[in-house]
């Protein structure tokens, strides 16, 4: 019996070695849950897959593709940065792929983000040499407090990144919508970390948008989830997004926190702090998901180098709350 090799493996022998072969278009719109993707790639291994691929492999069955999704999510939100950083191979492997089949960025933004992450969490957790950490122009340095941990190894990794490509029609938009609700505008880029500044950008467990809201958070901040989705609505998913930071801040007290509340959820974010008997993010970040412990320095060392302003310079929201919408 021929082996069922991992679906992501699969999917980008078969995008790179497909040579001449026409790639089947691409979907008028996403595949809408995990069952039209799953059709997607097995439809991609049929039509693309080399005859000596087919010959050595079987397309891994609904379940096995399943189980993927569900371990790369258990990863995220276990505390485990090594179990996190596990996952290099396989997330590489699935975005370049998804990279090279023309229009599937939904997709590819997304995990590309995700996979930003999981080298980091890989890096931590094997030594690898840290580089240096070129100065903010000119900006002083301050000492370390207000910092999350990690911040200087994202910062060194994010100061030669380039602005992504939506970033100077998007932006703009963005920050206009988080000051109209009273929140700094520097956090708009936030969408860089979660989205790649696409709009159309999902995750398998069904977040969408620039801000990757999931279906019951966008309702609760009064955003449709029905066609038009509203998730992927520039200014009413940064205005929801920005609301939601300001009540985040308004519970917890600072930006960091307010930051793993947004990925974590304020329930796992309050309960560490009372198990820990914490007050700021340093004393809970290990009792948090390993992807919210990368995540929270990631988006202060963005919004270090896209704005200059340093993590603990952050502004707390607009006393008097939002402008008229």
């Amino acid at each position: 019996m021929k082996p069922r090799a991992r679906w992501i493996l699969v999917l980008a022998g078969c995008a790179l070695t497909a040579g001449a072969q026409t790639p089947p278009a691409a979907p008028a719109t996403p595949p809408a849950n995990a069952d039209e993707l799953f059709k997607l790639g097995q439809q991609l291994f049929d039509q693309l897959a080399p005859a000596e691929i087919k010959a050595q492999f079987e397309f891994p069955s609904k379940e096995q593709w399943d189980a993927f999704a569900v371990r790369l999510q258990h990863a995220l939100e276990n505390d485990s940065l090594a179990e996190l950083a596990a996952f290099e191979p396989e997330a590489r492997a699935a975005l370049t792929a998804l990279r090279t089949l023309s229009g599937y960025e939904y997709y590819a933004d997304w995990l590309e983000q995700r996979l930003d992450e999981i080298e980091v969490a890989q890096q931590l957790t094997v030594g690898a040499p840290r580089p240096k950490i070129p100065p903010l122009p000119a900006q002083p340095v301050p000492g370390p407090a207000g910092r999350p941990p990690h911040y200087d190894l994202w910062r060194a990794r994010v100061s030669a990144r380039p602005l992504p490509a939506r970033a100077a029609a998007l932006m703009p938009r963005l920050r206009a919508a988080f000051t109209a609700e009273g929140v700094p505008p520097e956090l708009a880029w936030l969408a860089e970390a979660e989205s790649s500044l696409n709009p159309a950008a999902r995750s398998p467990v069904g977040a969408k948008g620039l801000f990757q809201f999931m279906p019951a958070t966008a309702e609760s901040l009064g955003l449709s989830t029905l066609l038009p989705d509203e998730r992927t609505d520039p200014e009413k998913s940064a205005r929801a997004a920005a609301r939601h930071l300001r009540a985040l801040h308004g519970r917890f007290g600072d930006w960091p926190l307010a930051l793993a509340a947004y990925n974590a959820g304020e329930g796992r974010v309050s309960r560490a702090l009372t198990a820990r008997r914490a007050r700021d993010f340093a004393g809970v970040a290990d009792a948090l998901p390993a992807e919210t412990r990368m995540y929270v320095p990631k988006v202060c060392a963005l919004v270090a180098y896209r704005t200059g302003v340093l993590p603990e310079k952050i502004p707390p929201p607009r006393a008097g709350g939002h402008l008229s919408r």
